[in-house]
């Protein structure tokens, strides 16, 4: 028996008044796998991301996550789901360890400290635990919030421009941290101006282009975007 995927949209459209942001979008993700949507600013990948996280409501067509309909999304299902947006959610006042540990209580995650600890340690900050976040450059706040987006183990990550901000260290600990993601088993969903690989994951690859969803034309094989040597 096939496993349902994590993600199913079916003729998933998004207008805000009289224009159209998302156009017949269909778009099917399965555990453990990733997906890449390519497309410039506008384009519609940042809505299509909200609708997927249960934070907007289509216009038209339908959206199911873990099986449910994303119009009642269970609790459960909603603490499934980690996102990493270009709003941080993290309060600048608080220390990055205090935001971490403040996320993993709300998650009812065991050990919020010692949690903490291990995902600042992950992202290369663990010697900036009692700095306040408002005292932090763009890339550090980014990997700080992939740190807050994945310290629940969700089974659903959305990922908008992960890699924006990052100097090449931060890339590869982001991209170390999304390719373990998926290798324990969840699905993640992430945006990108252009082709972007993450080294050794094979992405799923689409373009965005004014609301309409096609497969990625570029370096791929079978539809699929690899690991290009130098990027």
């Amino acid at each position: 028996m096939m496993t349902a995927p994590v993600v199913e949209t079916h003729a998933l459209g998004k207008s805000f008044g009289e224009t159209p942001v998302l156009r017949d979008v269909n778009l099917k993700l399965y555990a453990g796998r990733a997906a890449i949507l390519i497309g410039g600013n506008g384009a519609g990948k940042s809505t299509l991301l909200r609708i997927l996280a249960g934070l907007g409501r289509p216009t038209t067509g339908r959206v199911t996550i873990f099986g449910e309909d994303s119009l009642s999304l269970s609790h459960q299902n909603r603490r499934r789901i980690g996102m990493l947006s270009h709003q941080s959610w993290l309060y600048p006042n608080l220390t990055a360890g205090e935001n971490l540990e403040f996320y993993a209580t709300l998650y009812g995650v065991a050990h919020p400290e010692a949690v903490a600890d291990r995902w600042l340690d992950r992202v290369g900050l663990l010697s900036f635990r009692r700095e306040r976040v408002r005292a932090f450059s763009r890339g550090m706040e980014q990997r700080l919030s992939l740190a807050r987006a994945v310290l629940a183990q969700p089974m659903l990550l959305l990922l908008d421009e992960p890699f924006a901000a990052l100097d090449p260290d931060g890339v590869a600990i982001v991209g170390g941290m999304v390719r373990e993601q998926v290798e324990r088993g969840c699905a993640v969903v992430m945006t990108a101006h252009g082709p972007t690989a993450v080294e050794g994951l094979e992405l799923e690859a689409y373009s965005v282009v004014r609301g309409r969803l096609a497969p990625y034309g570029g370096e791929r094989r079978g539809g699929r975007l690899r690991s290009i040597p130098g990027r």
